[in-house]
């Protein structure tokens, strides 16, 4: 056996074992990613007008709100949508709010709750009253659009 094929196998394996490492980071960027965008949604994807209102949806003051209904989003998999109704702003104000399963699993929401909302400069926030941090960003979708990945070839 000549040293040439060695030497390849050699630069092989070195190769793969210095690629293990980006690999590895952008695994861990992508996992960061993923759960990430579970917590956060675009304003035109997660804010919807409710069937009892005349409100166009995405004008959502600043105050809170209680979870009058909570049910399995039939035409988006994996979605959950509540309807909440104002509390401290005007009481015939309602809206959907779309949220991913898990993330509505993890604010452990029921009807009845009540939800705090606050516009912020990139969207509005949406925490339970008797939390102090949030459980969902809904995002201007300029801001969200910013958010999507992509690849880089090196």
């Amino acid at each position: 056996m000549s040293l040439f094929p060695r030497h390849l196998i050699a630069f092989a394996l070195l190769f793969g074992v210095a690629a293990l490492p980006v690999h590895a980071a952008s695994t861990a960027a992508s996992s960061a990613s993923d759960s990430a965008s579970s917590a956060v949604g675009s304003l035109s994807t997660s804010i919807g007008k409710s069937s009892n209102s005349s409100s166009p949806g995405h004008d959502v003051a600043d105050g809170d709100y209680r979870v009058i209904d909570i049910a399995e989003a039939a035409d988006r998999p994996g979605l959950v949508r509540l309807t909440l109704q104002g509390v401290t702003v005007a009481e015939n104000t309602e809206f959907a709010l779309y949220l991913p399963r898990l993330t509505f699993e993890q604010a452990q929401l029921a009807t009845g709750q009540q939800v705090r909302t606050r516009q912020r400069a990139y969207g509005i926030e949406f925490a339970r009253t008797d939390a102090h941090a949030p459980f969902f960003l809904v995002l201007h979708d300029e801001w969200y659009r910013e958010l999507a990945s992509h690849p880089v070839t090196l």
